[in-house]
């Protein structure tokens, strides 16, 4: 999920999964899957830059931590 903000500041959070194409026309555009079309305050670059990193902390395994327990005798 990213946040952006509508024309009139209004800020929402959008599934970036769901975004087909971003355009700048001057104001961004993003287009999404559905066929649905949103203004957008942030720029295209903004944008792309947010879902970017949406995509990468999707797709990021974390290490599993492992609890290691020092018996002592």
């Amino acid at each position: 999920m990213i946040k952006l903000t509508r024309l009139d500041g209004e800020p929402f959070v959008l599934n970036a999964d769901l975004i087909r194409y971003v355009e700048r026309r001057p104001d961004t555009f993003v287009t999404l899957t559905s066929g649905d079309r949103i203004v957008v305050k942030e720029t295209m670059d903004d944008v792309i830059e947010r879902a970017v990193e949406y995509q990468q902390r999707k797709h990021f395994i974390p290490t599993p931590r492992v609890a290691l327990n020092h018996a002592t005798s």
